[in-house]
């Protein structure tokens, strides 16, 4: 067989660990009993919290997180591979990693991924964000090859504003991936106006399918996230959502020969051409110069 079942986990994470760490076991038990063999958390599992001091106070390194540990306990229990969306690990420079992690059926971990893209905005409704205060981003774009018996399938590691940075997604189809996750913890106010556009666009692009796990509803901290996790297919289609905000799991089952298939109609990846560095690049408006060279 060439297809897996792959599940993605709404939260609603609060602001204790432990706590968060039960919401996760139990939605990851219900994952099992739906037959998945991957399963994906949202964004900040572990803790969802504003107050600078506080998070600091609460977060621990990687080995000694509570959802860390479960995640890996949980994946070697049930023989099923888990894929955190992200928790907040402590640095030894006194910063954070915002950082997913990937737990094979052994417990182990296959890989992981700092976030890159810091969410340093100013929204209408009045939100201001700068993570970039707090967390240090991460630098690799990373891709893991994943086995489910004979299913296998590379997937490309993301995290929520990283979405926004088409490249990067597009980078990682270009390693090979076709599956690209972005697990999240999206504003109720960017959710509603950007994540099924973005998280289509990114499918539809690649020819890949996208997981996206996602945060909902008001948190102990009062921000309010969109909800909506999401599984959805290299041709853009819809394959499986949490509609609304509450807690709760989505389910389809991957066929790892698909992506394939789509990149032969529509070879997007072939037919692509790099205009980021050496080529003409045309400018016309009042000042610039009809050509110019792009070197560097």
């Amino acid at each position: 067989m060439t297809t897996f079942r792959a599940a993605v986990l709404q939260m609603r994470s609060g602001i204790d660990p432990n706590e968060n760490a039960e919401r996760f076991a139990d939605l990851v038990e219900q994952a099992v009993a739906a037959d998945a063999d991957y399963i994906q958390s949202p964004e900040m599992t572990n803790l969802v919290q504003r107050d600078r001091d506080d998070l600091m106070a609460k977060i621990r390194s990687q080995t000694d997180d509570p959802v860390a540990r479960t995640a890996s306990r949980l994946a070697k229990a049930h023989g099923v591979h888990i894929h955190l969306g992200s928790i907040a690990v402590a640095l030894e420079d006194g910063r954070v990693a915002n950082r997913a992690l990937v737990f094979g059926p052994d417990g182990d971990v296959l890989a992981r991924y700092d976030k890159i893209h810091m969410f340093d905005v100013d929204l209408d409704n009045g939100e201001s964000w700068r993570e970039s205060r707090t967390y240090r981003p991460g630098e690799d774009a990373v891709v893991v090859p994943m086995a489910f018996g004979e299913a296998q399938a590379r997937m490309g590691l993301a995290i929520c504003y990283d979405m926004r940075f088409p490249h990067l997604f597009r980078e990682e189809a270009l390693l090979g991936a076709d599956i690209l996750t972005a697990p999240a913890a999206f504003t109720r106010q960017t959710g509603m106006a950007h994540w099924h556009v973005l998280l289509r666009a990114r499918a539809i692009e690649n020819g890949a399918y996208v997981l996206a796990a996602a945060q909902g509803g008001r948190h102990d901290d009062g921000r309010e996230t969109y909800g909506h996790s999401i599984i959805i297919g290299p041709w853009g289609d819809v394959l499986a959502e949490v509609v609304g905000d509450e807690p709760g799991i989505a389910v389809a089952d991957i066929d790892t020969g698909l992506s394939a298939d789509v990149r032969a109609k529509v070879p997007n990846l072939r037919n692509a051409r790099d205009f980021r560095a050496g080529r003409r690049i045309v400018q016309v408006g009042a000042g610039a110069s009809l050509e110019t060279e792009r070197g560097e």
